[in-house]
């Protein structure tokens, strides 16, 4: 994990009564040293900055101290204001779109599913023919009031039904071929400049594809074990320590450095703003409620999130997928749901700044397998939630006939970079040539999805 608050030693159960390590000894020692030599440091570096001043300025004392800050020299200056939030809810090992965003009137859906299809009795219904699997039914205040938009037939460029290769294309933002590295978007942190500590997140064990590049976001599970960790009774000196390297460092690296290691007492701050655990707040049991739980605290304590991430993996229904009355799919999407209602209940008036997008690599095959599942698809759904959303269907949607389909598939009539570049552009701000520069070569096709 590249985040800057790694544990300094390893667990060990009878630190305690060891007391402090070496390593603990050398790092005040060199923090000591650090005061004693500030004058001389000021002198240094008074006729301009060099690398060898950089050096000398003591910036190489204490490894585990420089990893910290080298680690994070992209973080913001404290204090910048915080603004819309985008969350991201990578739903991974391709969603079935079609029992999520059920077109009902098409006939040709029961031909194909004579088994697993969502009835149109079921169904939540939504717009154009279309309803919305009844497992939803948590999200319903946000479809009533026009804050929940669908857009189906949502693929990437290029058919493939490999989940490495069509989950690489949606992170990095370009077409399969893409010599685009970075993620799409690390590329909208650079588009949107210097925020607070917190303005890119990563949400549970695993950091999103989309995130990786030069603006090194934070990888965060929960705020309470977001925190330099040290022996009893000796973290406090080990972080003053710490603090005590990089004061009155006239370079970059020193503010950034200060910045870091305050971040773990925001984080510690912010988690004592919220007593009641993620389960009595009525989200789910499991990672993925947690992560939003999280979010929601540090959005409605202003803490400057501009983007995040959130994953929540098992939408690779090969057998099994059930129906309205149980299995995996009614079982997934009332986790999903469950949760965003949360989140939504849990921000407020803070809902009229944060938009979430829910995506997966993509859809399934129109026509039910053997064994009561779907397998690898094109054509997904993508979700669209919160402040600024005009609520309803948006995009093609070419129907189900076999004239229609994609080597069986769901055509994917809507590209997801037109889903993403309309909302980074109204929730962020983005201009039209910003958002050219987070999808380059892409010039987007508006689909009415913020109002």
């Amino acid at each position: 994990m590249r985040d800057m608050l790694a544990s300094l030693h390893p667990d060990c159960p009878d630190w305690q009564r060891l007391g402090p390590t070496p390593a603990d000894a050398a790092l005040r020692a060199s923090a000591a040293a650090v005061v004693a030599d500030a004058e001389d440091r000021e002198s240094q570096w008074s006729k301009g900055f060099t690398r060898r001043r950089l050096l000398a300025g003591g910036l190489g004392v204490g490894v585990a101290a420089t990893q910290l800050v080298t680690t994070r020299v992209s973080w913001a200056d404290p204090g910048a204001a915080p603004g819309g939030t985008l969350i991201v809810v990578f739903l991974r090992g391709g969603m079935d779109g079609l029992s999520v965003l059920v077109p009902a009137d098409d006939p040709e859906l029961l031909k194909a599913r004579p088994s697993i299809a969502v009835r149109a009795a079921s169904l939540l219904n939504l717009q154009r023919g279309f309803g919305m699997h009844p497992a939803l039914a948590p999200l319903l205040p946000l479809m009533t009031t026009g804050w929940l938009a669908a857009v189906p037939a949502v693929s990437t460029p290029d058919l493939t039904r490999s989940h490495f290769q069509a989950q690489d294309c949606l992170e990095r933002g370009g077409a399969a071929r893409s010599s685009v590295q970075s993620g799409w978007l690390d590329r909208v942190l650079q588009e949107l400049g210097p925020g607070t500590t917190f303005r890119g997140l990563g949400l549970g064990t695993r950091m999103s594809r989309s995130l990786l590049g030069s603006s090194n976001p934070i990888m965060l599970s929960s705020l309470k074990d977001f925190t330099v960790k040290g022996i009893d009774g000796v973290a406090p000196q080990t972080l003053a320590a710490l603090k005590t390297l990089y004061t009155g460092i006239d370079h970059p690296l020193g503010v950034q450095g200060l910045d870091a290691l305050q971040a773990s007492a925001r984080a510690q701050g912010y988690a004592k703003q919220q007593e009641k655990p993620a389960k009595e707040r009525g989200y789910p049991d499991g990672e993925f409620g947690a992560s939003l739980a999280t979010l929601a605290q540090l959005i409605k304590a202003k803490a400057g999130v501009r983007v995040a991430t959130v994953d929540l993996g098992g939408w690779d229904m090969h057998t099994d997928l059930g129906t309205v009355d149980g299995g995996d799919m009614t079982n997934s999407l009332k986790t999903v749901a469950t949760a965003l209602a949360a989140f939504a209940a849990e921000l407020g008036p803070d809902l009229d700044n944060t938009t979430v997008v829910t995506m997966s690599e993509f859809g399934r095959r129109v026509e039910q397998n053997a064994n009561s599942g779907t397998d690898h698809g094109h054509g997904g759904v993508a979700l669209v939630l919160g402040g600024g959303v005009k609520g309803g269907v948006h995009g093609k949607w070419e129907g189900l006939a076999p004239g229609v389909l994609d080597q069986g598939d769901v055509p994917g009539t809507n590209d997801y970079r037109d889903v993403l570049s309309e909302v980074v552009m109204r929730r962020l701000g983005l201009s039209e040539a910003q958002a050219g520069k987070v999808f380059p070569g892409w010039k987007p096709t508006p689909l009415g999805i913020m109002a």
